[in-house]
């Protein structure tokens, strides 16, 4: 099962405690303070990784906790640092500290985060010792450490997002072009969470089917919206059996921009779909229509080897970092 949101109780490791603790030499008692101090807590980080479905191991997962710091011990000996904790989480995720409200973005592989501190150890009582407090009694416990849920949310990162409404072609073209296993059917919302595929180093998403009104969280709503945001091309599919394809069109991009205003300055090509199912002179009146939009407009078949194959030549020259 693919989890691109959930929420989990992360907890920093509390610090250890002072003690108190005396030497001991022959012939005297309490020949001096050695009490040592508690070591400190272990810290909570999150580490980005590349894999997508990390999230879906964490679905039974309650939380997690870093180590506590060990209690000082005699002759001046701190406790041991309790171990820092790292949590794997894909790049592209999104943390949000459900208590304070602050949110920090993982967008590098390997980028390791702090999210919550240790607490510190207490002190021994010879921390305490001075000239007026030659034998201090006293030593302070160990701090807790930080602890809170985060929300954590994954926005995919990848170079070609393919958007549309529900069946417009998006599942058959990311197979055909990758030779990914997205689910085909014709009912809509058969792909029930994004799909990738690569394409000659393009990372290709195939984002779930969007309707009029997602971006106020009809249908999907957007719950895969968001994928699209950090997508810097994009492949928007529009299916030739559409009576008014020009509004198919509309719908999906008045959705992004209610979403998010900044999509609309995304790179875009659009591909008339399923032209198979329609005559030619119904296939030229809707190319024209769409072209009226912009003239990255194509027709697309996935039962037509040659237009896929010079579809792809032309993604290659045109998205290609």
């Amino acid at each position: 099962m693919f989890i691109d949101e959930l929420t989990l109780h992360f907890k920093a490791g509390r610090g250890g405690d002072g003690v108190v603790r005396w030497r001991h030499e022959k012939g005297k008692d309490h020949a001096g303070p050695s009490g040592g101090n508690g070591g400190k807590g272990g810290d909570v980080y999150a580490l980005a990784v590349r894999d997508i479905g990390i999230l879906s191991a964490y679905r039974n997962v309650k939380g997690f906790k870093a180590e506590h710091g060990e209690d000082g011990a005699k002759d001046l000996k701190q406790g041991a640092g309790g171990k820092d904790i790292e949590i794997r989480l894909p790049v592209g995720s999104r943390l949000t500290n459900l208590t304070t409200g602050y949110s920090i973005e993982l967008l590098k592989d390997n980028e390791k985060v702090l999210l919550l501190n240790g607490g510190r150890g207490g002190l021994g009582n010879a921390h305490f010792k001075g000239s007026t407090n030659i034998r201090p009694k006293e030593s302070t416990p160990g701090v807790l450490g930080e602890e809170a849920d985060f929300n954590i949310e994954l926005m995919l990162i990848v170079d070609v997002g393919i958007i549309g409404l529900p069946n417009a072609g998006k599942s058959s073209l990311l197979n055909a072009l990758t030779g990914a296993h997205s689910q085909v059917g014709d009912f809509p919302f058969t792909t029930l969470e994004p799909s990738l595929g690569d394409f000659y180093g393009l990372i290709m998403a195939d984002i779930p089917g969007l309707i009029e009104g997602a971006s106020e969280g009809k249908g999907l709503g957007h719950k895969f919206l968001r994928h699209i945001e950090r997508t810097r091309s994009l492949i928007h599919c529009v299916s030739a059996e559409n009576e008014d394809p020009l509004k198919s069109y509309k719908v999906v991009r008045n959705e992004l921009e209610l979403y998010n205003k900044d999509m609309k300055g995304k790179q875009e090509v659009i591909l008339l779909t399923k032209i198979d199912m329609i005559s030619d002179k119904e296939q030229k009146i809707k190319l024209n229509v769409l072209r009226e939009i912009t003239p990255n407009v194509f027709p697309m078949s996935v039962l037509d080897d040659r237009i896929i194959q010079e579809f792809g030549s032309f993604i290659i020259k045109t998205f290609k970092l």
